[in-house]
Parts: C-alpha cells; structure tokens; sequence
C-alpha cells in the first residue's frame, strides 16, 4: 500500500477483497497539512482477552496501521503506535485454531491513550470470568486519562469493570436482554451504533464497530482522514443506527408470570385492537399496578411493546412474502398508513417501503397498493 499511496492524486474506485489487492488511486492532497503538527503521538492499546473474536482485533489494528500509512503518504508523521496488550504473550483463540502473540503485557503498559475492548465469543459469563484479571487495569487506565472503546459484546467486559454504572452503553441487540439483565445499573441505549460517555465508547452489533473506529480516527485526526478510510475500507461511515438489523425477542426471562402470559396475549393478536385496560383485566391485575409491572419486566411500556410485536410481524412479512404495504398493514392490525409509516420508521429507521426494497427482492418489484 505504501507504493499506492505515494504521489496518488486520484479517488478511491474500489477494493478486490478476493484477490487482496488494490484497483484504485488515493487522493491525500484533501488532508489538512498543518493539522497533526501539535500532535502527539497516540498509544493504541488492543487488549487480547480470552474468547476473543479475531476480527475485532484484526480490524482495529488495520485501521490505524493503514491510518498511519495515509497520513505519511501525504508528508505528515505517523500518529498511531498500535500494541496488541494481554495478560499472556500468547492468547489462542477459537479452540486453539488460532494464536495471537501480545506485543507487551499489561503489566508492561504503565500509561496508553486509547484502550480497545474486542467482542468476545461463547458463553459470556465463562468470557468474564477468564478475564478478570483485565479488570482493575482497565480500571487504572481510565483513572489515570485512558479513553476506552468496547466493540460489539465487549461492551459485557466494559460493563463489569463498573464504569459504565449510570452512564449510557451500545451492544449487540441480540443480547440486549442478557446485558440489561446483567447491568442493571447501565443505561443500554436500544438500536444505537455508537455511544460517548467520559471517555467511554461503545459500538453496536458486529460491524458495527467500524462505525466507531472511524468516529475515533476522525477525532483523532480530522474528517478528511476518517472519509478516506472509510471509502479504503469499504464502511458507510455516517450509519448511526442498527434498527434495521434488529429482531424484537420479546423480554420474556423476567420472571413475572402475569406480565408473561399478558405478552404471550400480544404476540397471538397482533390483528385486533389491544387495550392496556383489557389486558390488565385478562391477567387479573389493577390498571396502574399493571403498566408498571410490565415496564419493570420488559423494559417498554405496553403500547411500545405491542408496537414493536406488530412491527416485527411486519418486517418478517416483508423479507417473505410478496404482499404490499397496505395489506401487510393490515395482518399487522393497523389501519391508518401514515401512523403505521411512522411506527415503522420509528422502530426500524427505514419506511415500510425501504425496508421490504433492502431485504426482499422478489418484493421490491411490487407496486405499493
């Protein structure tokens, strides 16, 4: 990459991922020269923990590395001095499939700029408990200036470091109901890609976390750097939400069985008009007492939840099946097309008709009723 850079004066057109080679020219003349000259140089420390996943390690380190390669193309000095950190030299990942040797050992690493909290694999609780012994330096770090960044489900290993208790956190929505559970004391912000709290980042599910290495690349350098990244790496760097990949699971691990059979009530009506007065008279529990209950254990309010159930019933309709909006609108029990849009739109942050486009082919040719 380093003779691909050099003297390029064209744009980005494109990655051969396959062939892992480059068919495109780098415009560096857009980056800001005098912008790095009162920087300093930025430790980046990645931890490796146990169970990690290799991806997230993998990319952060590309990102900054080919960062660094970009800024020295266009005549400015490397920024990023990029260390994979541990508690072992050797953390071998994935049964043994593959092993990654640490550059230092946290024992070794008395003061970093930025520390990056990998997703984690397998069974959470067995994850957290082979990585304690990362806690309390996370915990030194942070205290003495560190910011630090969880990717995906390493949002888990942040939380139980206790930093986050009172403060705002982005995951995977898939195991929203797991770390809410879990962390009571953090407020989990559905849906959301990134999250910013003193000097604690979060990421949403999966990829994900590209959004948020290049919201700290940029931070760190400037918007020309992050957009020449993110056009490098093929991300679309404005993406702030994760909505649209979410599938509503319905919160059913509470415990209270009134609420339970009151959402199972819900998911089997989802076409007739739902009341909050009726389902409290058919579990057989007073009015007030009942929504609040019910936002204790499921964390919506009751109109929210049935919301978002037909809303779930809708998008599974749209990625299957070749209805139209409106007679799905109706399957759905809503009879009103605007009120439905903005439901929709709510929940998942594309229209009725941008969601069925993106995940259903077949059904994108249809005409809108």
């Amino acid at each position: 990459m380093d003779r691909l850079l050099r003297g390029a004066k064209t744009t980005i057109l494109g990655v051969d991922y396959d062939r892992k080679s480059a068919y495109f020219a780098i415009s560096t003349s857009c980056l800001s020269p005098h912008i790095y000259e009162s920087r300093t140089m930025k430790n980046i420390s990645i931890l490796i923990p146990e169970t990690a996943v290799v991806a997230s390690i993998v990319d952060p380190r590309y990102l900054f590395t080919a960062a660094n390669q970009f800024l020295q193309a266009s005549g400015k000095p490397a920024l990023f001095h990029v260390r994979l950190v541990g508690l072992t030299n050797e953390v071998r990942l994935n049964d043994g499939l593959f092993s990654v040797h640490t550059d230092a050992l946290t024992s070794a690493v008395k003061k970093t700029d930025l520390i990056l909290i990998p997703a984690l694999s397998g069974d959470l609780n067995t994850a957290l408990e082979l990585n304690r012994g990362l806690l309390s330096w996370i915990r030194e770090q942070h205290r003495k200036g560190a910011e630090v960044a969880s990717l995906c489900i390493g949002a888990f290993l942040l939380a139980e470091t206790g930093l986050l208790d009172g403060k705002k956190c982005s995951t995977h929505w898939g195991f929203a109901n797991e770390f809410r559970e879990r962390f009571p004391n953090v407020e989990l912000v559905d849906g959301s890609i990134i999250t910013e709290e003193e000097r604690l980042y979060s990421s949403g599910g999966a990829h994900s976390y590209w959004n948020l290495l290049l919201y700290l690349l940029e931070k760190y350098t400037d918007r020309a750097t992050a957009i020449l990244a993110s056009k490098y790496f093929a991300v679309d760097i404005d993406r702030q939400s994760q909505s649209a990949f979410m599938m509503f699971q319905g919160q059913k691990g509470h415990g209270d069985e009134e609420i339970r059979r009151a959402q199972e009530f819900i998911e089997e009506n989802i076409h007739d008009k739902i009341t909050v007065e009726e389902l409290s008279g058919f579990v057989a529990v007073g009015r007030r007492n009942f929504e609040r209950r019910f936002k204790k254990a499921t964390n919506n309010s009751v109109i929210e939840y049935i919301q978002r159930v037909r809303i779930e019933a809708a998008k599974r309709s749209f990625e299957s099946s070749r209805k139209n909006i409106t007679e799905v609108m109706f399957d759905v029990g809503y009879t009103d097309t605007k009120a439905f849009r903005d439901v929709f739109k709510k929940i998942t942050g594309l229209t009725p008709i941008e969601y069925r486009n993106k995940y259903n082919k077949q059904g994108a040719a249809l005409q809108v009723a």
